[in-house]
Parts: structure tokens; C-alpha cells; sequence
């Protein structure tokens, strides 16, 4: 029996399972192509079977064959969605092929109004150019095979054809193939708006689930801040005794504790970007400072990694460029950023320079620059931070994501437990405003 829904539910829309796409749109018309080709490849074989003791029957006989196989072939592998472009060029190569070599082959030059059997074919040679081949590519072979016919046409190997019968036969086969053609790439163009529409619909529906998750995260720490912090500072005003000063700093340490941890959890929406796009925010970021940096880039691959991770990545990138900026000299110190894909599936980030430098061991535990903004913000996202320095000989931070499954022990791990270690210092919660603050900060 059907479902019933209940009086006054709005009823539920079905969502098609498979919307529209240009790999969907792809399929279908190189499929119809190949259809096609077979269907007018059937029509020919009567003109073929009269004309055939026109030709050399070897040449005959190795056209036939090559032609047939070829449009089989590209229809097989439309079927399975490998070699589309490949199978369907190989039909067009070997149209033009058999069309070049045709006066050659010639025993006795056909004659008589209608045209020669590879005639009826050279709509199926403009449409598999049009799906093998670039618009522009596809337009040449659109009028050249079809001017190519008309010429042998004209001369004796190919009949003496009259030139005004000739070019009304090229003219003709360009209208079908240009139709064909128009078809072909105004399904593509539409096909192509709707995935950029699409992508463009899942990018601002992210974007709202990111901040609606940051804005219950906000509430989540106001309420924390507002039950905790507020009533240990209240008891705090309140105590006068031994007993009570006590109470007050068990309850700061818990408050702190609350703090710490709300700092850890990320608000996870399910959400990702690609690591191009960090990529390239990262360059833009580059570009923007007000010392220049020398970009080392590589394509970072079309992978993509968590919205938060991609956020932690990005900042900690933009602060290590500041440190640099601000504190490791002028236009003299030589700054660059590269980036690289890295495995599994993550990305590799590095800022250096070859300024003035400093000591990872004396660095003071209230400097949050180098410990939250970049050492922090990058390991609650899962990844790693490395920070080699040493006075006069600069300073590279290597930022990783994912971090690896058994790091390496150096400068950063020390300097992260170094800094790690305060109690009090390490419990500071890590909020995006971590980064303005790191710009005031010495590394």
C-alpha cells in the first residue's frame, strides 16, 4: 500500500539521482555518434556493392574493414567511457585516409550523377571530429574533408563530376556535419554552466554550514565562558579565607580546562575544499605582502581535505609570511613559498627566508606567534608544523596535512613542548582572532 503522509507536511520533492552533467552529456552524444555511424555505414553498402568494381578490391577491401572496425570500436568504447576521444578521432583519421588515397585507387573513375559510396560517409567523419576534437579543430576538418571530396570529384580519377555539382555536394555535407557540430557543442557549453552552477550552489551551501557551525561553536564557548569563567572570577572577588582562595583557584584551573577544550573541538560539517583552491589562496596571500616572496609552486593535485584543515593550513601559511615580514629583515633577505602535493592525498606548504633568524629554545612562552597561530592551529587540524631556525641563518616553517604517520623529532617538536608545557599558556583557546593577534607577536 502507498505511504501516507501526515495532514499539513509539506510533501517531499524526489531529487533526480544523477543531475545533469558535461561527463553525462559527453556519453550520450558519443554514443548517438557512433549509433549513427553504424546506422549510415548499413545505408552505404548498396552503393558500395554497385561501385565496387570501380576501385582496386584489395584497397576495397582494407577500407571496408578499417572503417567498420573503427566505428565499432569507438562505439564499444563509448559504452565502457574509456579512449572516447581516442576511438572517435581513429574514425575520422581513417575517413580522410580512405578519402585521400581514394584517386589512387582507382580502376575504372566512377561516373553518373550520384555520388561515390564514401560519399554517404563523410557526415560520420565530421562527427566523430566534433567529438574527438577541439571546436577549432573540429571546424577545419568540418569544411576541409568535405572541400577534399569536391575537388576529387572535379577531377577525372574521380568522375569529371560539372564544379557546380561538386560544390553543392560539399556545400551540403557541411550544412549536416555543421549542424551536428553546433549541437554537439552547444549540449558541451550548456553541460559545462550547469556543473559550474552546480559547484558554485555546493560552495555557498558549504559556506553557510561553516558558519552556522562557527556560530554554535560561539554560543557553545559564550555559555562556557559566561558559567565558568564568570563564576570563578565572582568567587574569586569573594574570597577571603585560605579555604576560599583555594576553591577559587581549583575552580580558575577547571574554567581554563573548559576553555582548552573547547578550543580543541572543530566544528565538522562534512565540508571540503581542494587543495588547488588553498593553493592558490596562499599565492594571493603571497602576493599581497608587503615584502615579495619567490613562489615555488607545484600543482598540488584536484584532491581535497576538510574545510577546517584547508582554513588551519591557509592561516598558518599567512602567519609564517608575516613573522617573516616583520621580523626577519628587508628587502636584502631573499623570502620564498613553495608547495607541493603530499601523501596520502594532503599538501606541503613551506615559507622561508634567509633573514636574521632566531633561537627555537629561547623563544618566550607569552610570544603565541610561532605556538597558536602556526604550531597549534596546524596539529588540532591533524597536521604537523616543522620550524627550523637558528640566529643569522633564517627560518623555514614546513607545514604538512595530513601529518605524518610517525613524524621525525625536531626543532618545532621542542619548541612545541618548550611552549606546550605551561599549563596556563596552553590552555589559551584557539580562535580564528589567534592569527591577528600572532601579527603583533615576535616569532
Amino acid at each position: 500500500m502507498p505511504s501516507r503522509t501526515a495532514q499539513g507536511s509539506a510533501p517531499q520533492l524526489k531529487q533526480p539521482r544523477n543531475p545533469i552533467s558535461r561527463k553525462q552529456v559527453e556519453v550520450v552524444i558519443s554514443r548517438s555518434v557512433a549509433s549513427s555511424g553504424l546506422v549510415f555505414g548499413a545505408q552505404t553498402v548498396p552503393s558500395l556493392m554497385a561501385q565496387a568494381h570501380e576501385a582496386n578490391p584489395i584497397w576495397i577491401a582494407a577500407i571496408v574493414i578499417a572503417l567498420f572496425l573503427a566505428v565499432v570500436a569507438a562505439l564499444a568504447f563509448s559504452i565502457i567511457r574509456r579512449w572516447v576521444r581516442g576511438s572517435h578521432a581513429l574514425v575520422a583519421g581513417v575517413y580522410v585516409i580512405a578519402l585521400v588515397s581514394w584517386p589512387f585507387a582507382v580502376v575504372h573513375p566512377h561516373t553518373g550523377t550520384d555520388n561515390y559510396w564514401l560519399y554517404f560517409l563523410l557526415t560520420v567523419g565530421t562527427a566523430t571530429a566534433a567529438i574527438a576534437f577541439s571546436t577549432r579543430l573540429a571546424a577545419i576538418y568540418l569544411f576541409a574533408v568535405p572541400a577534399i571530396y569536391g575537388i576529387i570529384r572535379i577531377t577525372p580519377a574521380g568522375g569529371g563530376t560539372p564544379v557546380p555539382q561538386a560544390v553543392l555536394d560539399s556545400i551540403y555535407a557541411i550544412i549536416l556535419g555543421g549542424a551536428v557540430m553546433i549541437i554537439v557543442t552547444m549540449l558541451r557549453q550548456a553541460a559545462s554552466n550547469v556543473d559550474v552552477a552546480q559547484g558554485t550552489a555546493l560552495d555557498r551551501y558549504g559556506h553557510a554550514v561553516r558558519q552556522h557551525a562557527t556560530e554554535v561553536e560561539r554560543v557553545q564557548v559564550d555559555s562556557i565562558v559566561h558559567d565558568s569563567v564568570l563564576t570563578t572570577l565572582l568567587s574569586a572577588a569573594r574570597a577571603f579565607t585560605p579555604e576560599a582562595m583555594d576553591l577559587s583557584g581549583t575552580m580558575a584551573s577547571n574554567a581554563i580546562g573548559h576553555l582548552h577544550d573547547a578550543a580543541l573541538v572543530q566544528p565538522d560539517d562534512g565540508t571540503t575544499i581542494r587543495l588547488r583552491a588553498i593553493s592558490k589562496k596562499i599565492v594571493e596571500a603571497a602576493k599581497g605582502m608587503a615584502l615579495p616572496f619567490e613562489l615555488r609552486v607545484r600543482d598540488v593535485g584536484s584532491g581535497a581535505i576538510p574545510v577546517t584543515a584547508g582554513d588551519a593550513v591557509y592561516a598558518a601559511a599567512v602567519q609564517a609570511m608575516v613573522n617573516s615580514v616583520q621580523h626577519a629583515g628587508g628587502n636584502e633577505v631573499a623570502r620564498w613559498v613553495t608547495m607541493k602535493a603530499a601523501r596520502p592525498g594532503g599538501i606541503e606548504v613551506v615559507v622561508g627566508d634567509t633573514g636574521s633568524g632566531f633561537s627555537v629554545h629561547t623563544v618566550k612562552s607569552e610570544r603565541i606567534g610561532v605556538r597558536v597561530s602556526i604550531i597549534e592551529r596546524i596539529a588540532n587540524s591533524g597536521g604537523s608544523a616543522e620550524i627550523a631556525s637558528s640566529p643569522s641563518t633564517g627560518t623555514t616553517v614546513t607545514l604538512r596535512w595530513p601529518t605524518l604517520e610517525e613524524p621525525v623529532r625536531g626543532p618545532a617538536d621542542e619548541l612545541a613542548s618548550e611552549l606546550l608545557g605551561n599549563d596556563l599558556l596552553g590552555s589559551r583557546q584557539l580562535t580564528p582572532d589567534s592569527f591577528g593577534r600572532g601579527a603583533d607577536d615576535a616569532k
